[in-house]
């Protein structure tokens, strides 16, 4: 039992079982925290609030089982959009709390996948319009996945 306690102490310690964090395979639903699940590391300086960035970004409501579903709205060509054309954004400005938090712990050049619990995301507020031609829609009290890559500084 004191061996078992210790173990987790360090792993605590060292970070390994920080919910804000996760493997690129690992479980990374968390309930109340803002997880990003780091899919290719950045090279570049961490995002900081004082700067303005460009991100590709692609948005999936996240089930309570991890399944995704498209939101409808991309920045990538790949994923839906009608042409590459980066998001651009100020961390803290006119951004959902979850957006704002996740970015802050990624670096420049990095791809991320941030699973946003739906009270740090738009809350029982439903966004845009279900089933509109083009449009993306987000429903009430839903849990948000964006896979973001910070392409870097405007």
């Amino acid at each position: 039992m004191l061996l078992l306690l210790i173990l987790l102490l360090l792993a605590l310690a060292r970070g390994a079982l920080d919910p804000a964090t996760c493997a690129a395979d690992g479980p990374c639903k968390h309930p109340t925290d803002v997880v990003v699940q780091t899919l290719l590391p950045g090279s570049g300086p961490p995002v900081l609030t004082s700067h303005e960035y460009a991100a590709h970004v692609t948005l999936y409501i996240e089930a309570d089982g991890g399944e995704l579903t498209p939101s409808g709205w991309s920045t990538r060509k790949a994923d839906g959009a009608a042409r590459d054309e980066p998001f651009r954004f100020q961390p803290g400005r006119n951004l959902i709390e979850g957006w704002t938090e996740g970015v802050l712990k990624m670096r420049e050049g990095e791809r991320a996948r941030l699973h946003v619990p739906s009270k740090k995301g738009y809350g029982a507020q439903e966004v845009g319009q279900k089933g509109a031609e083009g449009g993306f829609y987000i429903p009430p009290n839903a849990d948000l996945l964006f896979d973001i890559e910070v392409l870097g500084k405007n």
